[in-house]
């Protein structure tokens, strides 16, 4: 009987023993999951913060670029012609001059809303797309329309950024690439997503056979999988190209 219970005994402790062996290896496996997502969370939101802060260097960047440009060929065109026709001022020429010196000073105007600062830190995603639209326009570059359509929703301020740049990298490749005379953005505001098509009639290119990488859609693509939207390209030869992002808010 003494034997039966120390057998009993034996075998409650080793049991015990299993269990609480289990519960510690259990325990175990269970932190340091735990610490390793952690750990992902904390490098998702440090590359998060990262290309965020990238991508509004490369707005800034681009930003003073398009200045430069526009006080060269456009400011800078103006002012001249108007004191060439100082020079040889007259009665019948006042009010021609009068309307390049008030178109200057439009033109400077407009500058002066991407100069500012609030305008990449605080970027408003349906005003900056109309800002570049109107941009296009006013300096001839192609012939741009924006087209919004459903009930406006506010969009987090940091995917604004990304999404913006997004934009801003395939109105580059439009204008200088594409040959193509026209570019229509398309903003589609959904209960729960917004949808941004931007389309060009440029030389387009064949899908197959193209380097993405070349483009910079593989760096779309992970710009947009960031804040949880898809993009992707569209096109075929002679029949322009066109870019589609869908946001999920």
């Amino acid at each position: 009987m003494e034997q039966r219970g120390e057998l009993v005994l034996i075998v409650s402790t080793l049991l015990l023993l299993i269990v609480v062996v289990f519960l510690v290896i259990l325990f175990t496996v269970f932190q340091q999951r735990k610490n390793k997502l952690l750990l992902e969370r904390t490098e998702s939101k440090k590359r998060y913060e990262r290309e965020i802060a990238e991508t509004q260097i490369e707005i800034r960047e681009e930003t003073l670029r398009n200045i430069s440009w526009e006080l060269h060929d456009n400011i800078g065109q103006l002012l001249t012609l108007a004191k060439i026709q100082l020079q040889h001022a007259s009665p019948e020429n006042m009010g021609e001059i009068s309307e390049i010196i008030a178109k200057s000073l439009t033109e400077v105007r407009a500058l002066s809303k991407i100069i500012n600062p609030d305008f990449i830190n605080n970027i408003k995603l349906k005003e900056a797309i109309s800002l570049e639209i109107e941009r296009f326009n006013r300096l001839n570059y192609i012939d741009a329309k924006l087209t919004v359509t459903g009930e406006e929703q506010e969009v987090n301020q940091k995917h604004g950024i990304i999404i913006f740049r997004i934009l801003q990298e395939f109105f580059s490749n439009t204008i200088k690439h594409s040959k193509g005379s026209k570019l229509e953005v398309f903003l589609h505001y959904k209960d729960d997503s917004i949808q941004i098509v931007a389309k060009d009639n440029g030389v387009g290119f064949e899908m197959a056979g193209v380097r993405f990488k070349g483009l910079g859609l593989q760096n779309i693509k992970a710009r947009a999988k960031l804040i949880n939207a898809e993009a992707k390209f569209m096109s075929e030869p002679q029949k322009g190209t066109s870019l589609i992002i869908n946001y999920y808010i």
